[in-house]
Parts: structure tokens; sequence; C-alpha cells
């Protein structure tokens, strides 16, 4: 008997697993942007360094993203198991990325200095 793997618990944990996979890499996309505007961080990834200066970087990311969950979607289809262990590796990638930058962002000095004066007096 062949089940539809697209319903049921694991269905539904993998298509919240796969939106979260694109907010992670797009919101990855967007604070990058963000402290490379601001000259608080450089891109370290080779291949999208050229584009880390404009609003293509954002772009790209989101594509990016999408591709890859409609790959893993379609991969989900044959092996359901590797899909979900895979799809989870990246989100929790992305969230300590996404970790880091905003660390990068809160350690900065003029960062702090701009946005919580009133908690750091003495950085001045």
């Amino acid at each position: 008997m062949v089940t539809n793997v697209n319903t049921g618990k694991n269905g539904r944990m993998f298509y919240y697993l796969l939106i979260a996979l694109v907010a992670l890499v797009t919101a990855d996309g967007v604070i990058t942007r963000f402290l490379i505007a601001n000259n608080l961080a450089t891109e370290s990834n080779p291949f999208l360094r050229f584009w880390s200066r404009s609003d293509a970087l954002i772009f790209i990311k989101l594509i990016g993203a999408i591709l890859a969950a409609a790959i893993l979607w379609i991969v989900y289809q044959r092996k359901p198991k590797l899909s979900i262990i895979v799809t989870a590796f990246f989100v929790l990638f992305y969230t300590g990325v996404i970790t880091w930058n905003l660390y990068a962002y809160f350690i900065s000095r003029d960062s702090l200095t701009s946005c919580l004066p009133h908690l750091f007096p003495f950085v001045y």
C-alpha cells in the first residue's frame, strides 16, 4: 500500500521547515545587506561578494531559497526522512548564521551607542 507523504504530521512539519528555511535565508540576506551597507561587515561567501553591495543580494537569496525548498520538496516525495533531516540541519545552520550576524551588529561600538545609548552611558 502506498501512502501519501504530503499528509499527516510529518508532511505538515516538513512544510513548516521549508517555510522556516526560506524565511531564514531571506532574513540572512536582509541582515547581511544592512550590515554591509553600514560598513559593519563584509560578505564571506565569494559567490555572493559581487552582489553584496546591491539590493540584488536579497533577491538572489530569496530565489535561491525558493529553489532549494522546491528541490527539497521533490526529494521529500521519495525520501521523506532524509529530506526532513537535511532541511532541519539547514534551518539550524541559518539560525546560527543569523545569530552570528546579529551578534556582529550588536557588538560593534557604533551600533550600541546609537541603538541603546541610555544603557551604555560610559561607552561614549
